[in-house]
């Protein structure tokens, strides 16, 4: 499965499991209109660590603002 699939995959069971509704998940979707709240965040982050085996986040100076940026993030991540 590539990174984005994967990220997808999380987005999507946790706005299920939090209730919340996604939106479309475009490139150009801003984070903040995804329709996860913080939480939500918290947990798509500590499970695409599990699953990727890498956080990302501990050498990034800036949170990402779009779908597009998040997922470039994960990609960009030596492996």
């Amino acid at each position: 499965m590539t990174v984005r699939a994967t990220i997808d995959q999380v987005f999507r069971q946790v706005a299920d499991e939090q209730q919340r509704r996604l939106a479309p998940l475009t490139d150009d979707v801003k984070l903040l209109d995804s329709g996860l709240d913080s939480l939500s965040f918290a947990l798509v982050v500590a499970r695409l660590e599990d699953a990727l085996g890498f956080d990302p986040f501990e050498a990034a100076n800036d949170f990402p603002v779009t779908f597009g940026d998040f997922v470039k993030l994960y990609e960009s991540f030596p492996q």
